[in-house]
């Protein structure tokens, strides 16, 4: 994983000044990272400008990320990790696809996604964004990978590994197909109507999955 990973109090416990001191100024970089994407485009601003965007230190900024891609690619963590956490939320006995789903469905207000989507939309032509990116979303295979090995256990037998990596690993790409058919139908457009579509889209991938691919679109949404 690329971006540093914020401290997180115990559970059920109010965060505390410094962590939530710590997670303004990450807010405030990502922002101000987001801000020059798209005034400038990527790889057309360094460190310092997102520092000074932000207000703070250039060393301030290398302590929470090692690099302006990272600083977006905290973007797309930022909802894979929200989504995790729906995830977790999810009983322990339930199908993981199910889960994924329901997830996914939790996240109802559309504007959650935005951010992710005008990432997106923004970094399509760049291959600068392309590595950061794939860490981003394989950071997000590894936590669903965790997830099914806690629930599957040795239910299995010794198909538990094939099973648990295939399906870990087609939870992502259909997350990330989701996303290139929204921008192949709707492009830039960011309007709530078009990030309720892509909400959509996300939630109809996670059924085609859990239906093997042997229903229609339509099916798998009325399931």
């Amino acid at each position: 994983m690329t971006a540093a990973t914020p401290t997180t109090a115990e559970p059920g416990a109010p965060p505390s000044r410094r962590e939530l001191n710590k997670a303004a100024t990450r807010q405030a970089i990502t922002d101000a990272a987001l801000g020059l994407l798209r005034a400038n485009g990527p790889g057309n601003f360094t460190a310092e400008d997102i520092a000074e965007a932000a207000g703070i230190s250039r060393r301030t900024f290398f302590n929470y990320f090692s690099s302006t891609d990272a600083a977006l690619a905290s973007i797309t963590h930022a909802f894979l990790d929200n989504a995790i956490q729906q995830l977790r939320l999810r009983p322990a006995d339930e199908p993981v696809l199910d889960s994924a789903q329901a997830a996914l469905m939790a996240l109802a207000d559309p504007k959650a996604i935005a951010p992710l989507a005008e990432l997106f939309t923004l970094t399509q032509q760049s291959p600068l964004m392309s590595h950061t990116e794939l860490e981003a979303w394989d950071h997000c295979r590894a936590q669903v990978f965790a997830i099914t090995r806690e629930r599957v256990g040795g239910r299995r037998g010794g198909q538990d590994d094939l099973y648990i990596h295939a399906l870990a690993g087609s939870v992502i790409s259909c997350g990330k197909a989701a996303l290139e058919v929204w921008f192949s139908r709707r492009g830039p457009d960011l309007s709530p109507a078009s990030l309720a579509e892509l909400r959509q889209l996300l939630i109809d991938a996670m059924a085609l999955l859990g239906a093997g691919f042997n229903a229609s679109p339509s099916d798998s949404r009325s399931s």
